[in-house]
């Protein structure tokens, strides 16, 4: 059991906290799950980018899905191996393509006609073979909350079949370009395990098809979007997904990849906050609290649920109440509604399922600085990054002042 009472007493709050034995035991699992076959847990540093996190992974054995080059950037300086690291994303600056050619990554995903001419013509430029994948955007409904879909027509990821089959030809043809993989990534949150299949079956298709002309990669990148359980969820076990997607490779001698990120790290990861003090407007009650939408954007972004517990009170019991933080916007929010004990000044709160899209998606608005990251390790806790200071926020633009 983690002691928060004493963490906040000696970090101080709005906090993250993140138990590292938690995250081990979901990534062995997975990989668990997959031991029958090749394959590689590629760690999405976008659930919670921080290096001693990145780190932590890559001890395990880890590879890294970086959907930007600073988090090529971090997946190197947190240890993981170049040849373990996979470049995604749709919007590629040419000095990004350049620069993850020249460090030699496993391999660059590409999303669309126009991506792959700007890596060819790079390549060509640097000396260099790319090697690449191709997004597969297979038209699957992923079942979950339309802002982290991915895989429907009208998202913005990944490229249909026919235009797929197109730009294998082309990559195979090509005297810098070297088609090694092909990805698929339906959404985020994934609880039904049906739609995940459905997509499997028909880029494995795509894959044999590929085959027949010669065209044959070592790479059957599934992505990640295995969902966990924030309050009453039922969700897909990582035997059940192993097997569900192996069901389709019949007959294919390929590396499965699969780049989780909320699965490790969601349930891993707790958000510290303190009560300031009670306000009732009308019937409306109100916990404010120092923590913000600035630390914890999921419950104003996507209306996302997280539990709260208030230490030392009793569960389930009490009167709805907002949490709401110090922010200037009526959607500074941790929730809605959410039935509280009667609290006072410094009582604490533990926001749960923090762990993923918490940190990582915070900001400074309102001149606020972030929070201080702790990691917690057989029952040892260690610092792992600051709590930002004003000089902190102004150190880019202090320079710049005029008298």
């Amino acid at each position: 059991m983690i002691d928060f009472t004493a963490l906040a007493q000696k970090y101080d709050t709005p906090l993250y906290v993140y138990d590292f034995d938690a995250m081990q035991v979901q990534y062995e699992a997975l990989k668990t799950a997959f031991k029958g076959r090749k394959s590689m847990v590629a760690y999405a540093i976008k659930a919670n980018s921080n290096l001693s996190v990145i780190k932590h992974f890559a001890t395990l054995g880890a590879g890294a899905d970086c959907v930007s080059i600073g988090e090529v950037r971090r997946a190197l300086r947190a240890g993981i191996a170049s040849y373990k690291i996979i470049f995604s994303g749709v919007g590629k600056r040419d000095d990004e393509i350049r620069e993850a050619l020249e460090s030699n990554i496993l391999y660059i995903n590409v999303e669309s006609d126009g991506e792959l001419e700007r890596v060819e013509q790079i390549a060509a430029i640097v000396g260099t073979v790319a090697r690449i994948s191709i997004r597969v955007n297979p038209n699957i409904d992923p079942k979950t909350h339309p802002y982290i879909s991915t895989g429907l027509h009208d998202n913005k990821f990944g490229v249909d079949i026919n235009s797929a089959k197109r730009m294998y030809l082309r990559a195979k043809n090509s005297e810098y370009l070297d088609p090694v993989g092909i990805h698929f990534h339906i959404g985020s949150q994934l609880t039904e395990l049906e739609p995940i299949r459905e997509a499997a079956v028909i880029v494995a298709d795509l894959v044999r098809s590929l085959q027949t002309v010669n065209i044959d990669l070592k790479f059957f990148d599934i992505g990640g979007g295995l969902g966990i359980r924030y309050r009453d969820e039922a969700t897909i076990s990582p035997y059940d997904y192993a097997q569900a997607i192996l069901s389709t490779l019949t007959a294919l001698e390929l590396t499965v990849i699969c780049e989780p990120g909320r699965f490790l790290t969601a349930n891993a990861g707790y958000f510290l906050t303190r009560v300031l003090y009670e306000k009732v407007n009308e019937q409306k009650r109100f916990v404010i609290v120092d923590g913000a939408m600035n630390d914890l954007l999921r419950p104003s972004l996507y209306g996302a649920y997280h539990y709260i517990e208030a230490v030392g009170k009793p569960d389930g019991e009490g009167t709805p109440a907002d949490v709401v933080g110090p922010v200037c916007e009526s959607g500074d929010f941790l929730a809605k509604d959410y039935v509280l004990a009667p609290l006072k000044h410094q009582d604490l709160l533990v926001v749960h399922s923090a762990g993923a899209y918490g940190f990582g998606m915070g900001s400074n608005y309102n001149t606020r600085g972030r929070s201080a990251e702790v990691a917690v390790t057989q029952g040892k806790d260690r610092l792992i990054r600051s709590r930002e200071s004003f000089e902190d926020l102004i150190a880019l633009e202090t320079p710049y002042l005029k008298s």
